[in-house]
């Protein structure tokens, strides 16, 4: 009898097709292998890059790898460096960006899995 492989090891993550030139590639989660209870993604925001306004239905931790992110929460910003990790409850409404000069890489969780409908972005 062969026994039950109980890990599983991501070679080959979903590159989320973007056109903003952030990098997102999801080692586990809705897209990856139909996980709907938890994304883990690997992200590279450009310098200068932002996204609209969003309010996720998921909380959201991200921790930062390289570089600067900003995130504007309820009206205050704050920035996050190398290191630094945050996390941000669902049905808050906020902004993500890199208005810096150098690109920013981060890991970003969601729970439950990140779905583009559960993101609920607001139109420029």
């Amino acid at each position: 009898m062969q026994k039950k492989q109980k890990y599983k090891i991501q070679n080959s993550p979903f590159i989320v097709p973007t056109d903003d030139g952030k990098i997102i590639k999801e080692h586990f989660g809705k897209a990856t292998d139909g996980n709907s209870e938890i994304s883990i993604a690997h992200m590279v925001a450009p310098a200068g890059w932002s996204e609209p306004f969003q309010t996720p239905e998921f909380d959201e931790y991200t921790f930062i790898i390289k570089g600067k992110k900003q995130f504007i929460i309820d009206g205050e910003i704050i920035v996050l460096e190398a290191g630094q990790s945050i996390k941000v409850d669902k049905n808050t409404r906020l902004q993500y960006s890199n208005p810096f000069t150098e690109p920013c890489e981060y890991l970003a969780v969601c729970l439950p899995a990140f779905s583009i409908e559960s993101v609920n972005r607001e139109d420029l």
